[in-house]
């Protein structure tokens, strides 16, 4: 028997507080650290995905880039590789979608830069080769995925898993993910991990 629009709404609502309550809270106060980290010594946080996850990078590159920087008085350097479409379709169309991350980092990223990936499915093929290459060349990196868990958690030097599949309810725990790393800069602009 199908579900009514309010039984399913109600359900909707009840399954994207579980994938909430999956957070690992530890793991998002590192990050925090992270950027923390980088912000004090000037290093650049490159931030990208695909999909909707490609217009969360733009909107946390936006809140990291202006309104934890202006908490802080000191502006983070952050660009979301996402945004240069015509790099953006030159490098797939030249190369390879595969490469459309990877080339634009082997252009900018520096040891010691943060990369900030996410995917619901974790297994981007031009995700897992831009942490990849990461990975190999001194850039720390965290993936943020789903329940399906795929290869860029092999390449994440900080990893957080939302506890679902479904990809509304992920973006939706993945954009909360982003707000409370910028948040944690504009609202408690001196917040330290607590050991």
């Amino acid at each position: 028997m199908q579900k009514s629009s309010s039984e399913w709404m109600s359900d909707y609502v009840v399954r994207q507080q579980r994938a909430l309550e999956s957070i690992d809270l530890n793991a998002v106060q590192e990050i925090v650290e992270v950027l923390r980290h980088a912000h004090q010594l000037g290093k650049q946080v490159f931030v990208f995905g695909n999909g909707g996850n490609a217009a969360s990078a733009s909107h946390f590159a936006t809140d990291l880039g202006k309104g934890a920087s202006d908490q802080l008085h000191k502006p983070f350097r952050v660009m979301s590789l996402n945004d240069n479409v015509p790099w953006l379709t030159a490098l797939g169309n030249d190369y390879s979608y595969a490469d459309v991350f990877v080339r634009q980092l082997r252009n900018f990223a520096q040891p010691g830069d943060v990369v900030i990936s996410s995917s619901v499915s974790g297994s981007s093929e031009n995700l897992v080769k831009a942490l990849q290459w990461c990975r190999e060349n001194q850039v720390t990196t965290v993936a943020v995925i789903g329940a399906k868990n795929g290869k860029m958690g092999q390449f994440a030097d900080h990893l957080i898993v939302v506890g679902d599949t479904h990809y509304g309810r992920v973006e939706d725990a993945q954009m909360t993910i982003y707000h409370m790393l910028c948040y944690a800069f504009m609202e408690l602009p001196n917040m330290r991990v607590e050991h």
